[in-house]
């Protein structure tokens, strides 16, 4: 696609084209704008709301301003709450907390995977038991 025609496209979708938008080299620009078209926009299996919720968790995790603004303002545009945000950057928060310590005192992986999937098998089997 032409950049002049997926800028038309942007201006169609969004009212305007960004200035960061502009700025991209054109072949950045083009597929930038088609994964953002054909995946984060379009209807998927996951809702729009939630798509944006997870991108404020990632925003605040990777520290972007800009993008903690952007996913705010379009979660909320697509209906979510004031308290769905805060518990998604709540989220963002513990992922961050668990993975930095984790990390730093460089737990060992095979043993984190085994005590996961057997706390995934307990809590499966209590939950179903519990709801006979």
């Amino acid at each position: 696609m032409a950049i002049r025609e997926a800028f038309k496209e942007i201006e169609q979708t969004l009212g305007v084209v960004p200035e960061w938008l502009r700025q991209m080299p054109e072949g950045g620009a083009n597929g930038f704008w088609a994964m953002a078209r054909d995946f984060w926009l379009a209807e998927t299996k996951v809702p729009n709301k939630y798509k944006e919720l997870i991108g404020l968790a990632v925003s605040g995790a990777t520290r972007c301003k800009y993008c903690a603004l952007f996913h705010t303002e379009a979660a909320r545009l697509f209906g979510a709450t004031d308290e769905e945000i805060a518990e998604a950057s709540m989220m963002g928060a513990l992922t961050m907390l668990g993975s930095t310590f984790i990390n730093a005192q460089q737990i060992d992986y095979d043993q984190f995977r085994k005590e996961t999937q057997d706390i995934v098998r307990y809590v499966r089997e209590h939950s179903q038991s519990q709801a006979a």
